[in-house]
């Protein structure tokens, strides 16, 4: 009986280790699609060899710039090798994409060797963000670290994203946020397994980006005289704020982003959010102007001039000299929140109504977009907007992000267009994340960590053929009241943390006790990284 009782027990440590281990072990996020914990631990030690072709050489350095710092040696590294111990293996195998698709990798880590396997190196790179997040947390230290043993537990890993589009947003205009900031924000966006950085850039309060054609844009548009302080109020601060990108700056983001595996989505807003650029050059305003960069926030009358050709030949050498700097196939041109005030006053809004035989100014914003997505057409892009695009007509090529709760979501995808589901009610992470009451100043509304995990991003109301035009999801960063890249980074994590897992995890191995027990761990990561989130409590 004795022998019996002893070997159940043998039993069931031996069941439940596993798991356990995973807990403790294997706090990896977002969670891989498939993990087999195996006996044993693999050491980098300063000969450990990372062997990698002529093709993985760059992801080779990158291992290296992930892993020196902490550790205070490089790899050595060979095309090829005869040695069967003590190396790391990085290999293209394109007959995987049928299986993990370009962004997924297996992963083997035995007591001898790591072999990280994918049909593309941006799967390479996520299997190397996934072989440092093994890692101990002291991993993450810019400076070295004694004493430690890089250990890696032994595992087998079958991973890949369950959406293409994994994203996050950040909204320069309403305060201008540093280029060492904006790299950072990145690196945490490459931390989570995500792959597109969406740059908000122009706004009634800020024009942050250089163009040649239109100096003024910056000299005039990038700076406001004073921000009004708290909400809703008539006190301003009286102090003049701003800043722009250089050319030359927003080159070396995207090469920084492209190293990384993430793809920066311009956002230029059109017709509305638009004074900063007006205060710049007013001819291309409905009523002439004078204008000065606003200073508080809201909806803003004052927008383009959709009846003058000017003011649409202006907006299409933007977007030229948009397009050199940023290669995405998509760029975002806002068109939410425009007024139709102006447009109902003005003799040439008037006039391109009747010309072109529309009903109302809500079709004349259409004609609007449409022009511009004829444009990006032209230019072998895709015209991405807010969901307020879809009124008065969606323009063909156009893919809309959907904010407005999934409403224009689904009925984008119904009508067969893509569509990026960012809903306010779980994306927008300029929302409080806890009792206003013990939090500092938001935007207002209440969007909780876990109601974040809970997101489900393909709406009921699609069926399987309408839901393929859901690309993915995406989390926005507001800053009205986010003035420093302190309280960005506050706002965005842990919340980046839990859209991450949304994004690629399959929904049926979602389980939130799981994931916040793995997160404890993570923010360890994020502490050693100065990173300042917001407090986990669980009873939130």
């Amino acid at each position: 009986m004795k022998l019996v009782n002893k070997y159940c027990l043998l039993l069931i440590v031996h069941l439940t280790m596993p798991f356990c281990f995973s807990e403790t072990q294997y706090s990896i996020i977002p969670q891989p699609v498939h993990l087999q914990a195996k006996e044993g631990f693999f050491e980098i030690q300063p000969d450990t060899l990372i062997v990698a072709d002529k093709k993985m050489q760059p992801l080779a350095s990158t291992l290296n710039e992930m892993l020196s710092p902490a550790m205070g040696f490089s790899l050595k590294t060979e095309k090829r090798t005869k040695q069967k111990e003590n190396l790391i293996q990085l290999q293209l195998k394109s007959s995987l994409e049928k299986t993990l698709g370009h962004e997924g990798y297996n992963l083997t880590v035995t007591p001898t060797q790591i072999q990280l396997q994918a049909a593309d190196k941006a799967g390479i790179y996520y299997g190397l963000v996934t072989l440092k997040q093994l890692l101990p947390q002291a991993i993450y230290s810019q400076t070295k670290i004694d004493g430690t043993s890089w250990n890696i537990p032994c595992l087998q890993v079958e991973d890949y994203p369950r959406f293409q589009w994994r994203g996050m947003h950040l909204d320069t205009g309403r305060h201008f946020m540093p280029k060492e900031f904006v790299k950072k924000y990145i690196d945490l966006i490459a931390m989570h397994k995500m792959n597109i950085f969406h740059w908000h850039l122009t706004e009634d309060q800020g024009w942050r980006i250089e163009i040649k054609k239109y100096p003024k844009l910056t000299e005039v548009g990038a700076w406001r005289k004073e921000t009004m302080v708290g909400k809703n109020s008539e006190v301003f601060d009286g102090t003049p704020h701003g800043g722009f990108y250089t050319q030359d700056e927003i080159r070396e983001i995207v090469a920084y982003a492209k190293e990384r595996y993430i793809t920066i989505v311009p956002e230029i807003e059109m017709p509305g959010h638009s004074q900063a650029a007006l205060a710049a050059y007013p001819e291309f305003s409905c009523t002439g102007g004078p204008f000065e960069v606003l200073t508080k926030w809201g909806v803003n009358k004052e927008v383009y001039c959709a009846g003058n050709d000017q003011t649409i030949a202006f907006l299409q050498d933007v977007l030229t000299e948009v397009l050199d700097l940023f290669p995405s196939e998509y760029i975002h041109i806002g068109g939410d929140e425009c007024p139709k005030e102006r447009w109902k006053e003005c003799p040439k809004c008037q006039a391109r109504i009747k010309a072109e035989g529309l009903k109302d100014e809500h079709e004349l914003q259409s004609w609007f977009i449409k022009q511009m997505d004829k444009f990006l057409t032209k230019k072998g892009r895709r015209l991405l907007g807010w969901d307020e695009i879809l009124e008065g007509g969606l323009a063909p090529g156009a893919t809309v992000m959907s904010w407005r709760g999934t409403e224009g979501g689904i009925a984008a995808s119904k009508s067969g267009h893509d569509v990026v589901m960012a809903p306010n009610t779980y994306t927008y992470f300029d929302y409080y994340q806890a009792d206003p009451a013990g939090e500092p100043l938001a935007i207002g509304g209440l969007l909780p960590l876990e109601k974040v995990y809970g997101y489900e991003p393909i709406p009921e109301a699609l069926n399987k053929e309408e839901a393929k035009h859901i690309l993915g999801t995406q989390a926005q960063v507001w800053t009205e009241y986010i003035a420093t890249p302190e309280y960005a980074e506050y706002m965005a994590l842990p919340r980046m943390c839990a859209l991450a897992e949304v994004a690629w995890t399959p929904a049926e191995e979602k389980d939130y006790n799981n994931f916040y027990k793995r997160l404890t761990e993570h923010a360890k990561r994020l502490e050693t990284l100065n990173v300042n989130f917001h407090p986990l409590n669980k009873t939130e």
